[in-house]
């Protein structure tokens, strides 16, 4: 059985995502963020990134990271490809070149997306949107934003979703990173494609059964 440790307030959400697409039995291990704990080494402290039950897991002590079998992996991104490589069909693409395609838009996600797309969700998480220094790092990554996202929103042009003609990994790694700078509406507002594509795949069920158990984590 696959097992899935982190929380859904996390980059675990992704893989829990496709979870649900997949439709395959899993097991949620909840391992928080050690952050989020006084002392995440109390013997009495739940499970967290620096608990030693985890870190065996996974050494970089980072949530999410997954154990399939004996196979065991972590990089939230990375998870999602492996999943649909193994369970998915479409999913990981029909051909060659639409795998190829996976990795491409997985890495462009990683790479070119989330450094910008992280710095905004922390500034909301911490409260810090509406201080002048908050309004700074939004504006900035918004700024570093514009040519990636006029990049998407051109090849979405006539197309439903990302790679190939149907829903694949890459639509999933793509919307979970792009899913932390939707409070910056004009985003998405200005570039229809990008707005009419991102809504059209949080409008799955695998989607909404994976934020329906998101909303009920304490934040």
């Amino acid at each position: 059985m696959l097992t899935i440790y982190g929380v859904y307030r996390s980059r675990a959400s992704r893989n829990y995502w496709m979870a649900e697409e997949l439709g395959i039995e899993f097991k949620s291990v909840p391992v928080i963020q050690a952050w989020r704990l006084d002392n995440p080494l109390a013997k009495d402290a739940p499970i967290n990134t620096m608990s030693p039950e985890f870190v065996a897991i996974n050494p970089m002590g980072l949530i999410p990271a997954i154990k399939d079998g004996d196979f065991v992996m972590h990089e939230s991104l990375a998870i999602n490809l492996y999943l649909a490589r193994k369970y998915g069909g479409p999913l990981a693409g029909k051909t060659v070149e639409e795998g190829g395609s996976l990795i491409m838009w997985t890495t462009f996600a990683a790479t070119t997306l989330e450094p910008h797309t992280i710095k905004v969700v922390l500034t909301y998480d911490h409260g810090k949107e509406n201080s002048e220094a908050g309004q700074a790092v939004i504006t900035a990554a918004c700024r570093s934003l514009k040519r990636p996202l006029d990049v998407l929103e051109q090849h979405l042009d006539g197309r439903d979703y990302i790679v190939g003609d149907g829903f694949t990994a890459a639509d999933i790694n793509l919307a979970e990173v792009l899913r932390y700078v939707q409070s910056e509406k004009m985003l998405f507002d200005h570039r229809p494609n990008l707005k009419a594509w991102i809504d059209r795949c949080q409008s799955r069920a695998g989607y909404k059964a994976m934020q329906a158990t998101r909303m009920q984590e304490a934040e």
